[in-house]
This record gives structure tokens, sequence and C-alpha cells, in this order.
């Protein structure tokens, strides 16, 4: 498992609900703490492990140590958005080095399925819903930088050029896949996973 670079075609893929949960899904959970925690990271969308289901792992405070705010989210749906919006500096380990501003919701209400296959209800507000927002863009193919309104990284036209050269040649030198060897890889998991 690693973590998918822009333009990686996952990053912009809408992902399906995922209806089985087992033993896979919570190793694939396993791992995508590691690689969040490895890369300093406070949540983190299977999109960014290139696969294209809707499940998030995350804790706000980055620190493998606190389990208690360690959440796996299945299946999240935003219902309400409140307390008005707020600006805030992002970056994500999908676009390495790339930090902007960007505009949330202060206040959240989502649901979402545990490990257990569990629904919750949550209400959260300030850096914990901002998470939530960032990841769940992630599951339907948006990135942050697609809602930012100012950056903080010098010219990040130019910035996401370098990460598209990268993939680019990655992509003819076998590195990332083609189109076709993308759909035929999504078609596959998600049928295992209907």
């Amino acid at each position: 498992m690693r973590i998918v670079k822009y333009p990686h075609p996952m990053l912009a893929y809408e992902s399906k609900p995922l209806r089985k949960i087992d033993q896979k899904v919570r190793d694939i959970v396993a791992e995508m703490f590691d690689l969040m925690y490895e890369n300093a990271g406070v949540g983190l969308a299977a999109n960014q492990v290139d696969l294209p289901y809707q499940l998030i792992v995350m804790n706000q405070t980055g620190d493998r140590e606190r389990k208690d705010e360690e959440y796996v989210l299945i299946n999240p749906t935003i219902h309400k958005l409140k307390g008005g919006v707020e600006e805030g500096e992002e970056g994500c380990l999908s676009y390495p080095g790339l930090r902007m501003i960007v505009p949330r919701a202060k206040e959240i209400k989502f649901q979402a399925v545990d490990l257990q296959g569990q629904p919750h209800t949550y209400f959260w507000k300030g850096f914990q819903a901002r998470i939530v927002q960032h990841e769940t863009d992630h599951l339907y193919g948006k990135g942050f930088w697609e809602r930012a309104v100012a950056t903080i990284t010098p010219n990040y036209a130019l910035f996401l050029l370098n990460l598209k050269d990268k993939f680019n040649q990655d992509r003819k030198a076998g590195l990332e896949p083609t189109e076709e060897q993308f759909k035929e890889y999504v078609a596959k998991l998600e049928s295992e996973r209907a």
C-alpha cells in the first residue's frame, strides 16, 4: 500500500459505498493508519491509497499513541453544515508540500459506519470537522486545492504541473497505470467489495 500522488486517476474517482466489512477491510484500515502516521497526517481517504471505497481513517492529533482519537468512517454522509464558514490552512498527503487556505463549515453533522458495522451520527466542529470535510471530498474525487481561496505555497499552478509531469513520466516507465489498466483494476476491486 502506498499514498498515490496527484494526478493519479483514483484521486479523481468517485468512490462507491463499502458493502462488506470483513478481515480484509480491517487489514486495510490498519495499513492506512500506519501510512497516515508515517507521513505525519491526521486523515487519509481510501482513494489516497488507490482503493475505490468510501473509507476514511483519522486522528486529529496525528499521534499514534492516542488511540482514543482514532476514527474509522465507512460510507460517511455529511447531512448538515452549520455555524458559518471558516477559512483555514490545509495540506494533503497526495499533494506533498502544497499548502492552501480553504473555507470549510465550522460545524457538521454526519453519519458513518464504524469498523464493527455500526452506524453512528456525529456532531463535530473545528479541526475534526475540517478533516472530515477534506477527506470526504476525496471520496467524491475532489482535491482540496479545488476549494481553495488562496495559496500559501508559491506558484501552486507550477507545483501541480510538476506533479503531473512526474506522474506522466512514471506512467511511461510502467510505474503508474494506463487509463485501461486503471478501469480494470477499479472494476475488480468494486466487484470484490459489493
